[in-house]
């Protein structure tokens, strides 16, 4: 993502949390003060940044696993600001999982300023064969991180962590892959179902505007087109300016839904659907899990789908 606030407020945070960490990791020995419960006897612990890449490890690594997740539910991992806790959680972990491409480059610089026992598994990155997404038009800037809303390529996610997973605990080797298999098998029955779905709709009617830059990989898996975006980027809100224009865009591509997500005010969306009769689809999951039934990927994937597909219909 380009453009994010706050940069150099995270850099000063950062700064202060390694400081802090000095005194606070020396003494835990039962407890590390993070308010993670310690993993059991022989199980790896693994923190990841966000509660949706901590849901793919837990369903690779089962027992063998504890797994903590940075960012809390409901979270947003684009501005987040790690406190002290965080510091500890990764100071003597077995392995650290991010996704890179900016989404969560606060986590390194962490690492780098603490140090950590543990390997990190950056998920997005440097994956062979994939076509990256770069900014709103597709054009320039940054790469797009939110590569896992597209099925398949959260599918190699999963494979990079059982790689992983088999690197730290050979013995276990065999359990990792049967239960990474299951899953994979899950998901790309996941993918086969929503392709269909929205197949099954008039291509000029999948046009949709989102409140970020956040569906282009889950658009292009599934065969929507996204005309527009209401903000930059998370914390900036649009001009009245930005609103207009984006307001003629969505009425001259007969647009019909604004997908805007749980963790963000959707008062600019609603200005905006209100403005052009387009649907506002507001309950949508992208960077965190959140209570049941959206207590998994899958089930968010299926959650975000269902409702999408209701707003053209």
């Amino acid at each position: 993502m380009t453009g994010l606030p706050g940069r150099s407020g995270r850099r000063a945070t950062l700064g202060v949390v390694a400081v802090l960490v000095t005194a606070l990791v020396g003494g835990c020995a039962a407890s590390d003060g993070s308010g993670r419960t310690p993993a059991p006897s022989g199980a790896l612990d693994v923190v990841a940044t966000t509660t949706v890449f901590a849901d793919l490890v837990s369903q690779v690594g089962g027992d063998l696993v504890e797994v903590t997740s940075l960012v809390p539910k409901g979270g947003e991992v684009h501005t987040f600001d790690p406190a002290p806790s965080a510091a500890r959680a990764i100071a003597d972990t077995d392995l650290i999982v991010m996704n890179g491409l900016g989404l969560d480059d606060w986590l390194a610089h962490l690492a780098a300023n603490v140090g950590t026992s543990g390997p990190t598994l950056v998920l997005g990155e440097d994956l062979p064969g994939v076509e990256y997404l770069y900014g709103e038009d597709g054009n320039g800037g940054s790469i797009n991180p939110h590569l896992w809303l597209d099925v398949t390529l959260a599918q190699r996610y999963v494979e990079r962590i059982r790689d992983s997973l088999v690197a730290l605990r050979p013995a276990s080797a065999a359990e990792l892959r049967a239960a990474a298999d299951r899953y994979l098998a899950r998901l790309e029955a996941l993918d086969a179902e929503i392709r269909a779905d929205f197949a099954a709709l008039p291509e000029t009617e999948r046009r949709v505007v989102s409140y970020h830059d956040a569906f282009p990989y889950y658009a292009r898996a599934y065969g929507l087109t996204v005309v527009g975006t209401v903000v930059r980027a998370p914390g900036q809100e649009p001009s009245a300016g930005e609103v207009g224009a984006l307001v003629e865009e969505i009425r001259a591509a007969g647009v019909l839904a604004i997908l805007s997500e749980v963790q963000f005010n959707d008062a600019a969306a609603k200005t905006i659907a209100d403005e052009t009769g387009a649907t506002i689809v507001s309950e949508l999951y992208t960077d965190s899990l959140g209570d049941p039934p959206v207590d998994s990927y899958e089930e968010l994937i299926r959650w975000d789908s269902d409702r999408i597909l209701a707003a053209f219909r």
